[in-house]
């Protein structure tokens, strides 16, 4: 569809992107590559409806990916993006449908008092899934995409109600910037759960571990968030065969708090972490890009 003249003369006033952190002195982005030859970043668009279709198409490759990795299970987990024109709504993955035959097409629109106002709106969502989602992206403005599944080694480890622990280089994205919900409120139907995990959260984590229940990632783009959770379930993995070592007589030597905090500053900025998904959002168009439908 053409943009219309309104939506033409909004874009010449508005940029509609969602805006990076700013980079730092060290300009991650570009330090990933060999002599500074980066990726491309997060980009900008022209006009909301162009930002949408970008987001959506995202929004459903994230789902494959999930489908892929094993994180379907029944009817249960979600991710939602922050819509970029209207920013008290957000889009949803219908009730009822396998991670790996998600399309863009088939995303609802709800804003946040609950009512379906566009997308599919022949789908039904999550209930307990609204209740997560409409609360984070409530209290935390920043965050554009949230994602929560029920994956195996992140249900399994949240049964501890640990931290992780900075055991490798890669877990040093989360450094300082994950929580733990250490309650348990069964199935988070009720509006009260989904605000302490939204408390819980806090206001610039990029993660949470929720007892009994597994893994809660955010980010400004949905590749950024879809990124930290395949990141956090195989931390998640990796933190246990490490504790199971560590038991036998193996002792775990952690990363430094310094070298932690260098690593976390220069690999887990938006910008980078959305050029990490990007592998695997090309592997998903060179599979089947009719998740774009």
């Amino acid at each position: 569809m053409s943009p219309t003249v309104t939506e033409v003369a909004l874009a010449e006033a508005v940029q509609i992107a969602i805006e990076p952190a700013g980079a730092n002195e060290d300009d991650p982005l570009n330090a990933m590559a060999h002599h500074g030859k980066g990726l491309p970043g997060i980009p900008s668009f022209a006009t909301h409806t162009a930002a949408r279709q970008w987001q959506l198409e995202h929004m459903a490759a994230a789902f494959r990916v999930f489908g892929r990795e094993g994180y379907c299970e029944g009817i249960s987990g979600h991710i939602s993006v922050r819509d970029p024109e209207h920013t008290d709504r957000f889009w949803i993955n219908p009730l009822g449908v396998h991670f790996s035959m998600m399309r863009a097409g088939d995303m609802i629109c709800v804003n946040l008092g609950g009512e379906v106002v566009g997308g599919n709106t022949a789908g039904s969502i999550n209930a307990a899934g609204f209740q997560i989602h409409s609360a984070v992206h409530r209290t935390r403005p920043d965050v554009h995409a949230i994602c929560h599944t029920h994956s195996v080694h992140g249900r399994a480890y949240s049964a501890f109600g640990k931290p992780l622990e900075m055991i490798n280089q890669d877990v040093c994205y989360f450094h300082k910037a994950h929580t733990v919900y250490d309650q348990y409120g069964g199935i988070a139907n009720e509006a009260d759960e989904g605000a302490r995990i939204a408390a819980s959260l806090g206001t610039d984590n990029k993660a949470c571990i929720l007892l009994n229940h597994g893994l809660l990632t955010v980010g400004q783009t949905v590749d950024e968030a879809a990124f930290l959770f395949c990141l956090m379930e195989r931390s998640c993995r990796v933190q246990m065969l490490a504790d199971a070592a560590s038991v036998a007589g193996k002792p775990k030597r952690l990363v430094s708090d310094e070298e932690a905090a260098y690593n976390y500053r220069m690999a887990s900025t938006p910008d980078c972490l959305f050029v990490e998904f990007q592998p695997y959002y090309r592997y998903e168009e060179f599979m089947s890009p009719d998740f774009k439908l």
